[in-house]
């Protein structure tokens, strides 16, 4: 290679290195957060900023952006407890809830990006126990509004400290230990035979008074002949 040749290798060398430099530090100096999502901003591993929806401006190299989803997301857990009258229950709670906007940085900061492990399903699943605890398992049954928002209310309180908010809470499913259920089953059967001998012996008391109307009557016919 001639001296030329080299120098131009080198100038075409220079360019090039140059050319992917500038690109990079365009490339980098701007971030988009979509819709329903907030960027945190980490300058060197501390949080500096949070960025809103759409284009926004970063320094290249130095800063990174942490995009996390404000929007309502839906959790379903399936949680394991005891009654008030020491029956074995396992449930499955749905949640309904957002990550606070103008808390992201705080979540970051504290819980990182694991909040649904780490936060939102032991939640659930000490809700669940606090709540089945205040009832029997008839009532679980009986009063599942009632338990429904106590787990709701508790939901709220717990996770309300760590930046989330609850929406809406429902319980998909109450499941017992087959002993349970075949006693509920007993007592359904039960009170169902009941009803049917209860109406039986109504109708069979109307069927008599019936009887008695009509003889009543057919004997005052013939007295009145």
């Amino acid at each position: 290679m001639t001296p030329e040749e080299k120098q131009q290798f080198i100038k075409w060398t220079k360019r090039i290195v140059g050319g992917l430099f500038l690109f990079i530090v365009l490339w980098g100096s701007w971030s988009i957060v979509p819709a329903g999502k907030r960027g945190v901003v980490l300058r060197l591993g501390a949080i500096n900023r949070v960025m809103g929806e759409g284009i926004n401006f970063k320094i290249p190299l130095v800063e990174s952006v942490q995009k996390l989803d404000v929007r309502t997301q839906k959790e379903e857990v399936e949680a394991s407890a005891a009654s008030k009258d020491l029956q074995n229950v396992s449930a499955v709670v749905a949640l309904n809830y957002n990550l606070m906007p103008d808390k992201v940085a705080n979540l970051w900061q504290q819980i990182g990006g694991e909040y649904k492990a780490r936060i939102i399903d032991p939640a659930i699943q000490e809700s669940v126990k606090a709540a089945t605890a205040r009832f029997t398992a008839d009532e679980l049954i009986t009063k599942r509004p009632e338990v429904r928002d106590f787990i709701k209310a508790d939901l709220l309180q717990r996770l309300s400290q760590e930046f989330i908010q609850v929406t809406e809470v429902s319980i998909v499913n109450f499941d017992f230990s087959e002993s349970f259920n075949k006693a509920i089953e007993a007592k359904v059967t039960a009170e169902q035979d009941a009803l049917a001998s209860k109406n039986k012996l109504e109708q069979v008391k109307f069927e008599a008074e019936q009887r008695i109307t009509q003889a009543k009557a057919e004997a005052e016919a013939i007295r009145i002949q």
